[in-house]
């Protein structure tokens, strides 16, 4: 299992796919719901939505179809640098226990 560069709660934008933010023109970071380490891939908020057919239960007694965010894979995806909101590679230091990510365009510190 390998380690990624991308977390939960993270702000990312789409560099590749249907949700490309260069074909659209939207450069609107999109936070991080879930990170799938086996499968290298990421949910991200409202990103990859797809359709989805669901039976009436209790809880949606009217069924119907839904729309839900499907796993999109990592290298499609870019951090945000926290100073200027650019996509921005990352290094990685430790720090004793510590690993601190550090954007490489502006050296801050991502959290």
């Amino acid at each position: 299992m390998s380690k990624l560069h991308i977390r939960k709660g993270d702000m990312v934008l789409v560099i590749a796919g249907k949700d490309n933010y260069k074909v659209k023109g939207d450069k609107t970071p999109h936070k991080v719901l879930k990170v799938l380490v086996k499968e290298q891939r990421a949910i991200v908020e409202g990103v990859n939505l797809v359709s989805k057919s669901t039976k009436p239960t209790a809880k949606n007694p009217q069924g119907g179809i839904i729309k839900q965010e499907a796993p999109i894979h990592i290298s499609n995806l870019s951090l945000v640098d926290p100073k200027s909101g650019e996509p921005t590679r990352i290094s990685v230091k430790h720090d004793g226990k510590n690993v601190i990510r550090v954007a490489k365009k502006s050296g801050e510190e991502i959290k």
